[in-house]
């Protein structure tokens, strides 16, 4: 499950020091903190709160250190002041997430690049930092050679899907259901160009 969390693209008076870098180890705990933060709002109803509440903090902080040096990715922070406010995760989309629905692969398969999480702490949203996140992974991605890009969304996440309807992307007809052991979650896969012009 990837949860987004809706952000405007611009930056509010008096909003001072926010900021995106690259993610190092020691950062970690602090993603797994709002990672927690940001399942228990979106997905309690979903999975059931002791699901959430059962996330361990530990397992989660290392799992993200292993994500942070995984090469093949890139882990980019949001920051206001000195508070660590989201994170996303990109890198260059695995032939499975750019597939169409009966197997086949786009002609772009090997320009495709995957934002697989960004996610911004809720009391800290609609002040620019989603937008900030999403345009500093796109300007990664177009490093590396690529192109294009696409994201999965929860089908009934209006302000997420508004979100990347803003960025300039759109749904490209292939959704997927993911089992939740409590039911089911639908998802949207959503392309766009990598070209933003978003407020950093």
């Amino acid at each position: 499950m990837v949860p987004a969390t809706p952000d405007s693209f611009g930056t509010l008076p008096g909003v001072s020091a926010a900021e995106v870098r690259p993610a190092s180890p020691s950062d970690a705990a602090e993603i797994a903190r709002i990672q927690r933060i940001a399942w228990r709002e979106a997905y309690t109803d979903l999975l059931g709160a002791e699901a959430i509440d059962s996330l361990d903090a530990a397992d989660l902080e290392g799992t993200w250190a292993e994500t942070i040096g995984y090469p093949a990715s890139a882990v980019y922070l949001a920051t206001e002041g000195s508070f660590t406010v989201g994170y996303c995760v990109a890198g260059p989309a695995p032939e499975d997430e750019a597939a169409a629905a009966d197997g086949s692969l786009p002609t772009d398969a090997g320009a495709t690049g995957l934002i697989a999480s960004l996610v911004v702490e809720p009391r800290w949203g609609r002040r620019g930092h989603a937008g900030r996140l999403l345009a500093t992974a796109a300007d990664g991605l177009r490093a590396q050679g690529l192109s294009r890009g696409i994201t999965w969304v929860a089908q009934s996440d209006h302000a997420t899907l508004g979100f990347y309807r803003r960025a300039g992307w759109a749904p490209d007809g292939t959704v997927r259901t993911l089992d939740t052991g409590r039911g089911t979650l639908r998802e949207v896969r959503l392309t766009g160009t990598l070209e933003l012009e978003l407020t950093r």
